[in-house]
Order: C-alpha cells, then sequence, then structure tokens
C-alpha cells in the first residue's frame, strides 16, 4: 500500500534528511521524491510504501505532525488513494 507525504515549510537545511530518517523508524521505504524550492519556501511530494510499516497509519501521521511541528513545516500523509481520488476531476 501506498501513501502521499506533503512538505511545505520555510527551507533549511536537514529537511529531507529528517524526514527520511523518520520514515526509516517507522520501516516505511521512499519511493520516489519531487521537492523544489521557491522563493525560500520548500516544497516536496514523497511517494512512500507504507506496506511493512511497524506503526498504524494514525501513529506513523502522528510522528510526522510531531517533525514538522518540530522543525516548523506542515507535514501530512494521506493514502495514495485518497490523494488520487481528491485530485481528480
Amino acid at each position: 500500500m501506498n501513501a502521499i507525504i506533503t512538505v511545505v515549510g520555510k527551507d533549511r537545511v536537514g529537511i529531507i534528511a529528517a524526514i527520511c530518517v523518520k520514515l526509516a523508524e517507522f520501516n516505511i521505504n521512499v519511493l520516489d521524491i519531487s521537492q523544489t524550492i521557491l522563493h525560500g519556501s520548500f516544497t516536496m511530494v514523497m511517494a512512500v510504501d507504507i506496506a511493512q510499516a511497524n506503526a498504524a497509519f494514525n501513529k506513523v501521521a502522528e510522528g510526522l505532525k510531531e517533525l514538522g511541528q518540530d522543525m516548523g513545516l506542515s507535514i501530512h500523509i494521506q493514502r495514495e488513494e485518497i490523494f488520487d481520488a481528491m485530485h481528480t476531476i
């Protein structure tokens, strides 16, 4: 099962590294990453495989949200099918 993670905030060193470390703690594999910086604002979308996660989806979401709060970022995770449904016209 896949999920989509979105990250938005002020650019700084170590954002991708910190998020990848947190995902590794949950045994979540990164499948793809797209990131950009626009006028100092960092944005990233990650596709991840949560099939082998060692925690329930809501615990992963809480962990990422807490990391985002600690880093001054907005980090959200959605199951891929929900993300796709929300972005289909």
